[in-house]
């Protein structure tokens, strides 16, 4: 067993499983464990469950766990900069015609922005969370790699996270499967071992982000004017607002064609809305702004790689080609179906985060 007895680790911890057994193994590796949960939404805010990220359970759930580790366990209130980053990102993206990701920003804002600012003040060494994926140096960089449960792996949202809060992080869950976790769980009588995993972002009522904007915004559906739908450049109805609308969507469009459409793209400028058969969602590429370079600094030359665009996406070879030094263009070797402009793109050598950026604009 490594001994680790001169270091401190503040340990995220959100009730859950997977934040539970970290802070068990970390407390086994001889580390002086500090838990907290973080509060980032007011319990009145949303029409929520009462489980869940965030939720009373939850910090309950934390309590219980680091009572039987015999941790100290705090819960701060990140609300007003959660709020003021991750939520109002999440609707002025959205009122732009963008999809964003909004666990994306949290990692970088929150987890690894607020939270690392207070785990320096409590004079701990690292920080610690349930995330599976590991965390890796290489020529004086760090970098992300996927963890051993691909199904779990959650590196496609930490390609935001800075050198700095890299090396001050550690992923105690990177070599190990869920399964292989709940049953630690289970063997060491931790509470949460049958926690269900969270599906939804956290603060979207319902899952519908729809119903976020209208509560956030009252006056949404009268704000939002009515427009064009766009089909193969003809105008073949009215849509109720582009906010209400993703790229690939196909349900709730109300459009007699008899044959399946899907939002193809959404001009929020002219408030028109696009669709298209399935394979008018078919691009070459796209470009990606807002780059962060984890393994190496920059792409002097075409790097080839495997491009996530989104988080279930198994990826596809791509050639990246930097612009500038935060902007990059991507072309896949085969066209991509249903690029969004706000989602995140992954780049990925092997098992190991290269970079990521946001979609911005779509090369057809």
């Amino acid at each position: 067993m490594t001994l680790n007895n001169n270091k401190t680790v503040v340990v995220a911890m959100s009730g859950g499983v997977d934040s539970s057994v970290a802070a068990a193994l970390l407390k086994e590796q001889g580390y002086n464990l500090i838990g907290i949960t973080m509060k980032t939404w007011g319990f009145d805010d949303f029409p929520v469950k009462d489980s869940g990220c965030c939720s009373l359970e939850a910090i309950y759930n934390a309590r219980n766990v680091s009572d039987k580790l015999g941790i100290p366990h705090y819960t701060f209130d990140f609300t007003e900069k959660f709020n003021e980053t991750v939520i109002e990102n999440f609707i002025s993206e959205y009122m732009n015609g963008q999809t964003p990701n909004p666990c994306v920003l949290c990692n970088k804002s929150i987890k690894w922005g607020v939270l690392l600012d207070r785990a320096k003040e409590l004079g701990a060494d690292y920080i610690a969370t349930g995330h599976y994926a590991k965390v890796k140096n290489s020529q004086g960089r760090y970098f992300v790699s996927n963890s051993s449960d691909v199904k779990k792996d959650q590196t496609y949202a930490l390609w935001q996270v800075s050198q700095y809060a890299l090396g001050k992080t550690l992923f105690p869950l990177g070599d190990y499967t869920k399964p292989e976790i709940r049953k630690m769980a289970e063997s060491m009588g931790l509470k949460t071992a049958n926690e269900p995993d969270s599906q939804e972002i956290c603060f979207v009522p319902n899952n519908d982000y729809r119903e976020l904007l209208e509560i956030r915004i009252p006056e949404l559906k009268r704000r939002v004017d009515k427009g064009e739908v766009i089909y193969k450049n003809k105008k073949i109805g009215e849509h109720k607002g582009f906010p209400y609308y993703t790229i690939g969507q196909r349900r709730g469009l109300n459009l007699a064609l008899g044959k399946p459409v899907y939002v193809s793209r959404i001009d929020a400028e002219n408030n028109k809305v696009y669709v298209d058969d399935e394979s008018g969602l078919y691009n070459r590429g796209f470009i990606a702004r807002e780059v962060n370079f984890m393994k190496y600094g920059s792409f002097e030359k075409p790097v080839q790689s495997k491009v996530k665009v989104r988080y279930k996406d198994i990826g596809s070879a791509a050639t990246i080609n930097q612009i500038d030094k935060d902007t990059v263009e991507v072309i896949f070797d085969i066209p991509k179906k249903s690029i969004t402009p706000g989602q995140s793109a992954v780049f990925y050598e092997g098992d190991d985060v290269i970079g990521g950026g946001i979609i911005r604009e779509i090369l057809e």
